[in-house]
Protein backbone atom coordinates (compact mmCIF):
# COMPACT_ATOMS: atom_id res chain seq x y z
CA UNK A 1 0.00 0.00 0.00
CA UNK A 2 2.83 2.39 0.83
CA UNK A 3 4.31 1.91 -2.64
CA UNK A 4 1.16 3.08 -4.41
CA UNK A 5 1.86 6.87 -4.17
CA UNK A 6 5.34 6.32 -5.66
CA UNK A 7 3.98 4.20 -8.48
CA UNK A 8 1.35 6.85 -9.22
CA UNK A 9 4.02 9.58 -9.25
CA UNK A 10 6.33 7.59 -11.52
CA UNK A 11 3.49 6.86 -13.95
CA UNK A 12 2.31 10.47 -14.05
CA UNK A 13 5.78 11.96 -14.52
CA UNK A 14 6.58 9.41 -17.22
CA UNK A 15 3.47 10.47 -19.11
CA UNK A 16 4.35 14.13 -18.59
CA UNK A 17 7.84 13.64 -20.01
CA UNK A 18 6.39 11.84 -23.02
CA UNK A 19 3.79 14.56 -23.64
CA UNK A 20 5.52 17.78 -22.56
CA UNK A 21 9.20 16.90 -23.02
CA UNK A 22 11.56 19.58 -21.69
CA UNK A 23 8.56 21.67 -20.57
CA UNK A 24 7.58 19.09 -17.95
CA UNK A 25 8.84 21.26 -15.07
CA UNK A 26 6.73 24.21 -16.22
CA UNK A 27 3.71 22.81 -14.41
CA UNK A 28 3.00 19.19 -15.30
CA UNK A 29 5.40 17.81 -12.69
CA UNK A 30 3.87 20.03 -10.02
CA UNK A 31 0.39 18.69 -10.76
CA UNK A 32 1.75 15.13 -10.71
CA UNK A 33 3.25 15.67 -7.26
CA UNK A 34 -0.04 17.06 -5.92
CA UNK A 35 -2.00 14.11 -7.33
CA UNK A 36 0.46 11.64 -5.78
CA UNK A 37 0.16 13.56 -2.49
CA UNK A 38 -3.62 13.22 -2.63
CA UNK A 39 -3.30 9.48 -3.21
CA UNK A 40 -0.98 9.20 -0.20
CA UNK A 41 -3.39 11.16 2.01
CA UNK A 42 -6.38 9.08 0.91
CA UNK A 43 -4.58 5.83 1.66
CA UNK A 44 -3.52 7.12 5.07
CA UNK A 45 -7.02 8.33 5.87
CA UNK A 46 -8.86 5.14 4.94
CA UNK A 47 -6.30 2.54 6.08
CA UNK A 48 -5.00 4.19 9.25
CA UNK A 49 -7.97 6.41 10.09
CA UNK A 50 -5.77 9.50 10.26
CA UNK A 51 -7.55 12.79 10.93
CA UNK A 52 -7.30 15.48 8.26
CA UNK A 53 -6.27 18.12 10.82
CA UNK A 54 -3.13 16.14 11.70
CA UNK A 55 -2.30 15.55 8.04
CA UNK A 56 -2.79 19.22 7.22
CA UNK A 57 -0.49 20.27 10.05
CA UNK A 58 2.26 17.92 8.84
CA UNK A 59 1.94 19.27 5.30
CA UNK A 60 2.13 22.90 6.38
CA UNK A 61 5.09 22.18 8.67
CA UNK A 62 6.92 20.48 5.81
CA UNK A 63 6.32 23.40 3.46
CA UNK A 64 7.34 25.88 6.17
CA UNK A 65 10.64 24.04 6.63
CA UNK A 66 11.73 25.00 3.11
CA UNK A 67 11.11 28.73 3.65
CA UNK A 68 14.84 29.56 4.07
CA UNK A 69 15.61 27.72 0.82
CA UNK A 70 12.91 29.71 -0.98
CA UNK A 71 14.31 33.03 0.24
CA UNK A 72 17.82 31.97 -0.78
CA UNK A 73 16.50 31.01 -4.23
CA UNK A 74 14.99 34.49 -4.66
CA UNK A 75 18.27 36.09 -3.61
CA UNK A 76 20.22 33.86 -6.02
CA UNK A 77 17.90 34.99 -8.81
CA UNK A 78 18.69 38.62 -7.98
CA UNK A 79 22.41 37.85 -7.81
CA UNK A 80 22.28 36.33 -11.29
CA UNK A 81 20.83 39.59 -12.63
CA UNK A 82 22.95 42.12 -10.73
CA UNK A 83 26.26 40.31 -11.15
CA UNK A 84 25.63 40.02 -14.89
CA UNK A 85 24.46 43.57 -15.62
CA UNK A 86 27.07 45.16 -13.35
CA UNK A 87 29.77 43.50 -15.45
CA UNK A 88 31.12 41.20 -12.73
CA UNK A 89 30.34 37.91 -14.47
CA UNK A 90 31.26 39.27 -17.94
CA UNK A 91 34.63 40.36 -16.52
CA UNK A 92 35.22 36.90 -15.06
CA UNK A 93 34.31 35.34 -18.41
CA UNK A 94 36.51 37.77 -20.34
CA UNK A 95 39.66 37.10 -18.33
CA UNK A 96 38.87 33.43 -17.85
CA UNK A 97 38.80 32.84 -21.60
CA UNK A 98 42.34 34.18 -21.81
CA UNK A 99 43.69 32.13 -18.91
CA UNK A 100 41.99 28.70 -19.13
CA UNK A 101 43.14 26.49 -22.00
CA UNK A 102 40.37 24.51 -23.77
CA UNK A 103 42.18 21.17 -23.30
CA UNK A 104 42.11 21.47 -19.51
CA UNK A 105 38.89 23.45 -19.21
CA UNK A 106 36.86 20.67 -17.55
CA UNK A 107 39.59 19.88 -15.02
CA UNK A 108 40.22 23.58 -14.33
CA UNK A 109 36.50 24.19 -13.92
CA UNK A 110 36.13 21.36 -11.39
CA UNK A 111 39.23 22.35 -9.42
CA UNK A 112 38.28 26.03 -9.30
CA UNK A 113 34.72 25.27 -8.15
CA UNK A 114 36.07 22.76 -5.61
CA UNK A 115 38.43 25.36 -4.15
CA UNK A 116 35.76 28.06 -3.94
CA UNK A 117 33.16 25.69 -2.49
CA UNK A 118 35.66 24.32 0.03
CA UNK A 119 36.39 27.84 1.24
CA UNK A 120 32.81 29.09 1.43
CA UNK A 121 30.99 25.83 2.18
CA UNK A 122 28.18 26.37 -0.30
CA UNK A 123 27.68 24.62 -3.62
CA UNK A 124 24.69 26.86 -4.39
CA UNK A 125 26.69 30.09 -4.06
CA UNK A 126 29.61 28.59 -5.98
CA UNK A 127 27.43 27.61 -8.92
CA UNK A 128 25.52 30.91 -8.90
CA UNK A 129 28.73 32.98 -9.09
CA UNK A 130 31.89 31.37 -10.47
CA UNK A 131 29.78 28.62 -12.06
CA UNK A 132 27.95 31.11 -14.26
CA UNK A 133 31.26 32.58 -15.45
CA UNK A 134 32.65 29.12 -16.24
CA UNK A 135 29.47 28.29 -18.13
CA UNK A 136 30.14 31.26 -20.37
CA UNK A 137 33.78 30.32 -20.91
CA UNK A 138 32.83 26.76 -21.80
CA UNK A 139 30.20 27.89 -24.27
CA UNK A 140 32.70 30.26 -25.89
CA UNK A 141 35.02 27.29 -26.46
CA UNK A 142 32.14 25.35 -28.01
CA UNK A 143 31.78 22.65 -25.36
CA UNK A 144 28.50 20.81 -24.77
CA UNK A 145 26.29 22.28 -22.03
CA UNK A 146 26.06 18.95 -20.21
CA UNK A 147 29.85 18.54 -19.97
CA UNK A 148 30.33 22.12 -18.75
CA UNK A 149 27.61 21.90 -16.08
CA UNK A 150 28.84 18.45 -15.03
CA UNK A 151 32.37 19.72 -14.37
CA UNK A 152 31.06 22.73 -12.44
CA UNK A 153 28.70 20.65 -10.27
CA UNK A 154 31.37 18.00 -9.66
CA UNK A 155 33.75 20.55 -8.20
CA UNK A 156 31.09 22.48 -6.30
CA UNK A 157 29.76 19.39 -4.50
CA UNK A 158 33.23 18.02 -3.75
CA UNK A 159 34.10 21.24 -1.91
CA UNK A 160 30.69 21.46 -0.26
CA UNK A 161 31.00 17.92 1.05
CA UNK A 162 34.41 18.43 2.69
CA UNK A 163 34.07 22.03 3.89
CA UNK A 164 33.72 22.58 7.66
CA UNK A 165 31.56 25.59 6.74
CA UNK A 166 29.04 23.46 4.83
CA UNK A 167 25.62 23.11 6.46
CA UNK A 168 25.18 19.55 5.14
CA UNK A 169 28.57 18.51 6.52
CA UNK A 170 27.76 19.97 9.93
CA UNK A 171 24.27 18.42 9.85
CA UNK A 172 25.49 14.91 8.96
CA UNK A 173 28.11 14.94 11.69
CA UNK A 174 25.83 16.37 14.36
CA UNK A 175 22.79 14.11 13.84
CA UNK A 176 25.01 11.00 13.90
CA UNK A 177 26.98 12.11 16.94
CA UNK A 178 30.33 12.35 15.12
CA UNK A 179 32.86 15.16 15.77
CA UNK A 180 32.94 17.46 12.74
CA UNK A 181 36.59 17.02 11.75
CA UNK A 182 36.48 13.30 12.45
CA UNK A 183 33.60 13.14 9.99
CA UNK A 184 35.51 15.17 7.37
CA UNK A 185 38.71 13.11 7.70
CA UNK A 186 36.74 9.88 7.36
CA UNK A 187 35.02 11.13 4.21
CA UNK A 188 38.41 11.57 2.54
CA UNK A 189 38.66 7.79 2.04
CA UNK A 190 35.67 7.78 -0.32
CA UNK A 191 35.57 11.37 -1.56
CA UNK A 192 39.15 11.92 -2.76
CA UNK A 193 39.38 8.70 -4.88
CA UNK A 194 36.03 9.50 -6.49
CA UNK A 195 37.08 13.07 -7.27
CA UNK A 196 40.37 11.85 -8.77
CA UNK A 197 38.47 9.43 -11.03
CA UNK A 198 36.19 12.27 -12.12
CA UNK A 199 39.12 14.58 -12.88
CA UNK A 200 40.78 11.83 -14.91
CA UNK A 201 37.64 11.43 -17.02
CA UNK A 202 37.44 15.20 -17.55
CA UNK A 203 41.12 15.38 -18.47
CA UNK A 204 40.79 12.62 -21.06
CA UNK A 205 37.62 14.21 -22.44
CA UNK A 206 39.31 17.61 -22.75
CA UNK A 207 42.21 16.26 -24.81
CA UNK A 208 40.16 13.92 -26.98
CA UNK A 209 37.04 16.01 -27.62
CA UNK A 210 36.82 17.56 -31.06
CA UNK A 211 35.48 21.05 -30.43
CA UNK A 212 34.47 23.22 -33.37
CA UNK A 213 33.77 26.42 -31.47
CA UNK A 214 37.22 27.85 -30.68
CA UNK A 215 36.47 30.75 -33.01
CA UNK A 216 33.71 31.84 -30.62
CA UNK A 217 36.30 33.04 -28.08
CA UNK A 218 37.37 36.12 -30.05
CA UNK A 219 33.76 36.85 -30.99
CA UNK A 220 32.65 36.53 -27.35
CA UNK A 221 35.45 38.81 -26.14
CA UNK A 222 34.57 41.48 -28.71
CA UNK A 223 30.89 41.24 -27.78
CA UNK A 224 31.65 41.58 -24.06
CA UNK A 225 33.93 44.58 -24.59
CA UNK A 226 31.37 46.23 -26.83
CA UNK A 227 28.50 45.78 -24.35
CA UNK A 228 30.07 45.99 -20.87
CA UNK A 229 32.79 47.97 -19.17
CA UNK A 230 35.36 45.24 -18.44
CA UNK A 231 37.70 45.96 -15.55
CA UNK A 232 39.58 43.87 -12.95
CA UNK A 233 38.30 46.35 -10.33
CA UNK A 234 34.87 44.77 -10.71
CA UNK A 235 36.27 41.62 -9.10
CA UNK A 236 36.32 43.49 -5.78
CA UNK A 237 32.69 42.46 -5.27
CA UNK A 238 33.43 38.67 -5.41
CA UNK A 239 36.41 39.24 -3.13
CA UNK A 240 34.29 41.11 -0.57
CA UNK A 241 31.65 38.38 -0.83
CA UNK A 242 34.33 35.77 -0.10
CA UNK A 243 35.49 37.74 2.94
CA UNK A 244 31.95 37.90 4.32
CA UNK A 245 31.60 34.16 3.86
CA UNK A 246 34.98 33.51 5.50
CA UNK A 247 33.84 35.54 8.49
CA UNK A 248 30.85 33.16 8.72
CA UNK A 249 28.13 35.69 8.07
CA UNK A 250 24.67 34.11 7.59
CA UNK A 251 24.01 32.97 4.02
CA UNK A 252 21.03 35.25 3.50
CA UNK A 253 22.99 38.27 4.74
CA UNK A 254 25.94 37.48 2.46
CA UNK A 255 23.71 37.04 -0.58
CA UNK A 256 21.78 40.23 0.14
CA UNK A 257 24.99 42.24 0.59
CA UNK A 258 26.38 40.75 -2.64
CA UNK A 259 23.26 41.96 -4.46
CA UNK A 260 23.52 45.46 -2.98
CA UNK A 261 27.22 45.78 -3.81
CA UNK A 262 26.65 44.58 -7.38
CA UNK A 263 23.70 46.96 -7.81
CA UNK A 264 25.77 49.94 -6.67
CA UNK A 265 28.65 48.92 -8.95
CA UNK A 266 26.22 48.49 -11.84
CA UNK A 267 24.79 51.98 -11.38
CA UNK A 268 28.27 53.51 -11.23
CA UNK A 269 30.08 51.49 -13.92
CA UNK A 270 27.31 50.45 -16.36
CA UNK A 271 24.85 53.42 -16.15
CA UNK A 272 23.96 53.42 -19.87
CA UNK A 273 23.23 49.69 -19.87
CA UNK A 274 20.99 49.98 -16.80
CA UNK A 275 19.04 52.84 -18.39
CA UNK A 276 18.74 50.83 -21.62
CA UNK A 277 17.16 47.98 -19.67
CA UNK A 278 14.60 50.33 -18.09
CA UNK A 279 13.53 51.61 -21.52
CA UNK A 280 13.32 55.18 -20.18
CA UNK A 281 15.50 58.21 -19.65
CA UNK A 282 15.74 60.62 -16.77
CA UNK A 283 16.56 60.43 -13.07
CA UNK A 284 14.37 57.44 -12.28
CA UNK A 285 15.53 55.38 -15.27
CA UNK A 286 18.52 53.94 -13.39
CA UNK A 287 16.37 53.07 -10.38
CA UNK A 288 13.76 51.35 -12.55
CA UNK A 289 16.40 49.51 -14.57
CA UNK A 290 18.17 48.08 -11.53
CA UNK A 291 14.88 47.03 -9.95
CA UNK A 292 14.01 45.18 -13.16
CA UNK A 293 17.42 43.51 -13.12
CA UNK A 294 16.75 42.20 -9.59
CA UNK A 295 13.23 40.89 -10.08
CA UNK A 296 12.62 40.45 -13.80
CA UNK A 297 13.92 39.35 -17.16
CA UNK A 298 16.67 41.26 -18.95
CA UNK A 299 17.59 40.92 -22.61
CA UNK A 300 20.93 42.48 -23.51
CA UNK A 301 21.93 42.85 -27.15
CA UNK A 302 25.63 42.12 -27.65
CA UNK A 303 25.66 41.50 -31.38
CA UNK A 304 26.49 37.81 -30.81
CA UNK A 305 23.42 35.49 -30.67
CA UNK A 306 25.07 32.87 -28.46
CA UNK A 307 26.35 35.57 -26.11
CA UNK A 308 22.87 37.11 -25.93
CA UNK A 309 21.56 33.83 -24.49
CA UNK A 310 24.41 33.69 -22.00
CA UNK A 311 23.98 37.21 -20.58
CA UNK A 312 20.18 36.93 -20.46
CA UNK A 313 18.96 36.87 -16.85
CA UNK A 314 15.57 36.14 -15.27
CA UNK A 315 15.99 37.61 -11.79
CA UNK A 316 13.72 36.57 -8.96
CA UNK A 317 10.84 35.90 -11.35
CA UNK A 318 12.90 33.20 -13.05
CA UNK A 319 13.00 31.28 -9.77
CA UNK A 320 9.21 31.12 -9.36
CA UNK A 321 8.69 27.84 -11.30
CA UNK A 322 11.42 26.29 -9.15
CA UNK A 323 9.79 27.53 -5.95
CA UNK A 324 6.42 26.24 -7.15
CA UNK A 325 7.90 22.80 -7.72
CA UNK A 326 9.66 22.81 -4.33
CA UNK A 327 6.38 23.53 -2.55
CA UNK A 328 4.64 20.68 -4.38
CA UNK A 329 7.56 18.31 -3.70
CA UNK A 330 7.49 19.22 -0.01
CA UNK A 331 3.76 18.51 0.01
CA UNK A 332 4.43 15.01 -1.31
CA UNK A 333 7.17 14.43 1.26
CA UNK A 334 4.92 15.70 4.05
CA UNK A 335 2.10 13.37 2.99
CA UNK A 336 4.41 10.34 2.99
CA UNK A 337 5.77 11.21 6.42
CA UNK A 338 2.41 12.07 7.99
CA UNK A 339 0.80 8.83 6.81
CA UNK A 340 3.80 6.73 7.90
CA UNK A 341 4.21 5.26 4.42
CA UNK A 342 7.85 6.28 4.14
CA UNK A 343 8.62 4.71 7.52
CA UNK A 344 6.81 1.50 6.49
CA UNK A 345 9.06 1.14 3.45
CA UNK A 346 12.20 1.85 5.45
CA UNK A 347 11.41 -0.89 7.96
CA UNK A 348 11.44 -3.36 5.08
CA UNK A 349 14.94 -2.18 4.15
CA UNK A 350 16.27 -2.87 7.65
CA UNK A 351 15.38 -6.56 7.34
CA UNK A 352 18.08 -7.05 4.69
CA UNK A 353 20.93 -5.61 6.76
CA UNK A 354 23.65 -8.14 7.60
CA UNK A 355 27.27 -6.95 7.47
CA UNK A 356 29.01 -3.60 6.92
CA UNK A 357 28.51 -3.62 3.14
CA UNK A 358 24.77 -4.26 3.30
CA UNK A 359 24.40 -1.74 6.12
CA UNK A 360 26.20 1.00 4.17
CA UNK A 361 24.35 0.07 0.97
CA UNK A 362 21.02 0.29 2.83
CA UNK A 363 21.95 3.69 4.28
CA UNK A 364 23.11 5.06 0.94
CA UNK A 365 20.08 3.64 -0.86
CA UNK A 366 17.73 5.09 1.74
CA UNK A 367 19.34 8.53 1.42
CA UNK A 368 18.95 8.45 -2.37
CA UNK A 369 15.36 7.23 -2.03
CA UNK A 370 14.60 10.09 0.38
CA UNK A 371 16.13 12.58 -2.06
CA UNK A 372 13.69 11.33 -4.67
CA UNK A 373 10.69 11.04 -2.36
CA UNK A 374 11.16 14.10 -0.12
CA UNK A 375 13.01 16.36 -2.59
CA UNK A 376 15.36 17.82 0.02
CA UNK A 377 18.90 16.81 0.99
CA UNK A 378 18.58 18.03 4.58
CA UNK A 379 15.53 15.87 5.21
CA UNK A 380 17.32 12.95 3.54
CA UNK A 381 20.34 13.27 5.83
CA UNK A 382 18.25 13.62 8.98
CA UNK A 383 15.85 10.79 8.17
CA UNK A 384 18.58 8.37 7.04
CA UNK A 385 20.67 9.06 10.12
CA UNK A 386 17.78 8.74 12.55
CA UNK A 387 16.59 5.49 10.94
CA UNK A 388 19.95 3.72 11.04
CA UNK A 389 21.58 5.23 14.12
CA UNK A 390 20.42 2.49 16.51
CA UNK A 391 21.33 -0.24 14.01
CA UNK A 392 24.91 1.02 13.68
CA UNK A 393 25.23 1.20 17.44
CA UNK A 394 23.75 -2.26 18.02
CA UNK A 395 26.09 -3.84 15.45
CA UNK A 396 29.09 -2.05 16.95
CA UNK A 397 29.98 0.23 14.05
CA UNK A 398 31.40 3.69 14.65
CA UNK A 399 29.04 6.66 14.15
CA UNK A 400 31.48 8.18 11.63
CA UNK A 401 30.58 5.35 9.23
CA UNK A 402 26.94 6.40 9.48
CA UNK A 403 27.68 10.09 8.94
CA UNK A 404 29.86 9.34 5.90
CA UNK A 405 27.28 7.00 4.37
CA UNK A 406 24.56 9.63 4.76
CA UNK A 407 26.65 12.27 3.00
CA UNK A 408 27.76 9.88 0.25
CA UNK A 409 24.13 9.05 -0.42
CA UNK A 410 22.24 12.28 0.26
CA UNK A 411 24.42 15.36 -0.29
CA UNK A 412 25.90 14.54 -3.68
CA UNK A 413 22.89 12.86 -5.31
CA UNK A 414 20.38 15.59 -4.48
CA UNK A 415 21.51 17.61 -7.51
CA UNK A 416 20.71 14.66 -9.82
CA UNK A 417 16.97 14.62 -9.00
CA UNK A 418 15.05 17.05 -11.25
CA UNK A 419 12.46 17.94 -8.58
CA UNK A 420 14.87 18.05 -5.62
CA UNK A 421 15.68 21.53 -4.28
CA UNK A 422 19.31 21.15 -5.39
CA UNK A 423 18.52 19.75 -8.83
CA UNK A 424 15.98 22.48 -9.44
CA UNK A 425 18.29 25.25 -8.28
CA UNK A 426 21.37 24.24 -10.24
CA UNK A 427 19.46 23.55 -13.46
CA UNK A 428 17.71 26.92 -13.19
CA UNK A 429 20.89 28.88 -12.40
CA UNK A 430 23.00 27.24 -15.10
CA UNK A 431 20.21 27.06 -17.65
CA UNK A 432 20.88 23.36 -18.24
CA UNK A 433 18.25 20.66 -17.64
CA UNK A 434 19.02 18.20 -14.86
CA UNK A 435 18.83 15.20 -17.16
CA UNK A 436 21.20 16.96 -19.58
CA UNK A 437 24.06 17.37 -17.06
CA UNK A 438 23.33 14.19 -15.05
CA UNK A 439 25.48 11.81 -17.20
CA UNK A 440 28.52 14.08 -16.72
CA UNK A 441 28.31 14.56 -12.94
CA UNK A 442 30.70 11.65 -12.46
CA UNK A 443 31.60 12.55 -8.88
CA UNK A 444 27.97 12.73 -7.81
CA UNK A 445 26.86 9.28 -8.92
CA UNK A 446 30.20 7.53 -8.32
CA UNK A 447 30.33 8.64 -4.66
CA UNK A 448 27.54 6.29 -3.46
CA UNK A 449 29.13 3.40 -5.37
CA UNK A 450 32.55 4.18 -3.90
CA UNK A 451 31.06 4.26 -0.40
CA UNK A 452 29.58 0.77 -0.87
CA UNK A 453 32.81 -0.53 -2.46
CA UNK A 454 34.98 0.74 0.42
CA UNK A 455 32.62 -0.91 2.91
CA UNK A 456 32.65 -4.20 0.99
CA UNK A 457 36.47 -4.45 1.14
CA UNK A 458 36.47 -3.33 4.77
CA UNK A 459 38.95 -0.45 4.33
CA UNK A 460 39.01 1.64 7.52
CA UNK A 461 35.76 0.01 8.67
CA UNK A 462 36.15 -0.55 12.38
CA UNK A 463 33.89 -1.85 15.08
CA UNK A 464 33.34 0.24 18.18
CA UNK A 465 35.38 -0.92 21.14
CA UNK A 466 32.34 -1.75 23.22
CA UNK A 467 29.21 -2.54 21.20
CA UNK A 468 26.05 -1.16 22.81
CA UNK A 469 23.26 -3.72 22.76
CA UNK A 470 19.65 -3.25 23.65
CA UNK A 471 18.74 -4.26 27.18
Amino acid sequence: MSLIPFLVLIALISCCVAVFGSATLDGASQVSLLVASAVSVLIGHFTKRLEWENLEKELTDKIASCTPAIIILLLIGAIGGTWMVSGIVPTMIYYGMQIIRPEVFFVSSSLLCALVSLMIGSSWTTVATIGLALMGIGKAHGFDDGWIAGSIITGAYFGDKLSPLSDTTVLASSVSGTPLFTHIRYMLFTTVPTFCISLTIFLIAGFTMDVQGHGNVAEFMDGLQHTFVISPWLLIVPVLTGIMIARKWPSMVVLFMAIMLAAIVGLLVQPDLVKQISGHSGMLASYKGMMQVCYGSTNIETGVPMLNELVHTSGMAGMMPTIWLIICAQTFGGALTATGQLQDLMRIVLRWVRGAASLVASTVGTAIFCNIAMADQYLSIMLSSSMFKDTYREKGYEPRLLSRSCEDGATVTSVLVPWNTCGLTQSTVLGVATLTYLPYCFFNYLSPLMSIFIASIGWKIKRAVVPMNKE
